[in-house]
């Protein structure tokens, strides 16, 4: 079976935050910017297998663009919970990684078919 890096790592990746939730709600009692978290991290994985099943290219392009935004608004309620001090400097740089990874993954795939396209 062929590896599908994005793939892969977007599934990690919302596993890790749907962790990151559960501590968050149970541990923190932060109900607000976690549900937040949730909704965006989640999102990434779900629009690249959406992706998978694209009508066109145009369409494939399309999905992960919303998937590298929604990487870009899961880094900001990443970044808003360190500021809030609901994630300590360890967490936080532990899982900012992870989404810079995913941001700059999706950038690369983004960019070579935008380029295969013409």
């Amino acid at each position: 079976m062929k590896e599908n890096a994005i793939k892969d790592k977007s599934f990690a990746f919302a596993l890790r935050v749907i962790k990151l939730f559960k501590y968050l709600q149970e541990q923190k009692r932060e109900y607000i910017l976690s549900k937040q978290l949730m909704r965006s991290g989640t999102a990434i994985g779900a629009l690249v297998r959406e992706a998978e099943h694209a009508e066109s290219k145009a369409d494939f392009i399309h999905k992960m663009a919303i998937a590298q935004k929604e990487a870009g608004e899961t880094e900001y309620w990443i970044d808003l919970l360190h500021q809030s001090d609901y994630l300590n400097d360890k967490a936080h740089d532990s899982i900012a990684t992870d989404v810079s990874e995913l941001r700059k993954l999706l950038a690369s795939i983004i960019l070579t078919n935008k380029k295969g396209k013409k």
